[in-house]
C-alpha cells in the first residue's frame, strides 16, 4: 500500500492497521514503550521504536507487534508470566517489555547462557526500557521465571 514518507510507523500501525498494542509513549524513541519486534532473515531478531521511524523503513521487513504474540487465543509462557507477576501496573510500557522479552528468550533459546548470567542477561536485555509506575522489578522476575521455569532450552 501506498504511505506518505512523513507517516511513523507507531501511526501507521494504530491509525491505519489497527493494532493499537503498540503505544505511543515519549515521541523521542527513548521510553520503548512502542518497540515492536523486527526478524532478519537469518533467523535474529531485535526491537526497534516506532514512534520516530517512518513506516516506509519498515518496508520489505517482517515484523511482529504485542497482538502477535498469543496464538489461537493462547498466551505465551512470557504472558502468562507477565500476568502472573502482575508485571504491567498500567500497562503503557508493557508491550515494549513483553517484544524485548520475547527477543530475549528467542536468542537464549538459540545460544543459552550460564545460569550465573541471567540477572545480568535480562537486565542488559531491557535496559533502556522505561516504566513510568517503575514496575521494573515486576518484568525482571516474570522474564527470569520464564528462562528458569525451563533451563534445558535457555541455560547451559
Amino acid at each position: 500500500m501506498d504511505v506518505r514518507d512523513d507517516l511513523t510507523m507507531n501511526d501507521f500501525l494504530r491509525e491505519v492497521l489497527g493494532f493499537t498494542g503498540t503505544k505511543f509513549g515519549c515521541g523521542a524513541g527513548q521510553c520503548l514503550s512502542c518497540a515492536i519486534i523486527v526478524d532478519a532473515p537469518d533467523g535474529t531478531s531485535t526491537t526497534m521504536p516506532t514512534c520516530i521511524v517512518a513506516a516506509t523503513e519498515f518496508n520489505g521487513k517482517s515484523v511482529r507487534t504485542v497482538e502477535g504474540h498469543a496464538r489461537d487465543g493462547v498466551l505465551t509462557p512470557l504472558q502468562n508470566s507477565f500476568i502472573e507477576h502482575f508485571a504491567f501496573q498500567c500497562g503503557y510500557c508493557t508491550p515494549g517489555f513483553l517484544n524485548e522479552g520475547q527477543v530475549l528468550l528467542e536468542r537464549l533459546a538459540k545460544a543459552p547462557i550460564a545460569r550465573a548470567d541471567v540477572e545480568r542477561t535480562i537486565g542488559e536485555a531491557l535496559d533502556g526500557h522505561l516504566c513510568r509506575c517503575t514496575g521494573y522489578v515486576k518484568y525482571h522476575q516474570a522474564v527470569r521465571d520464564v528462562i528458569l521455569a525451563d533451563p534445558d532450552r535457555y541455560l547451559t
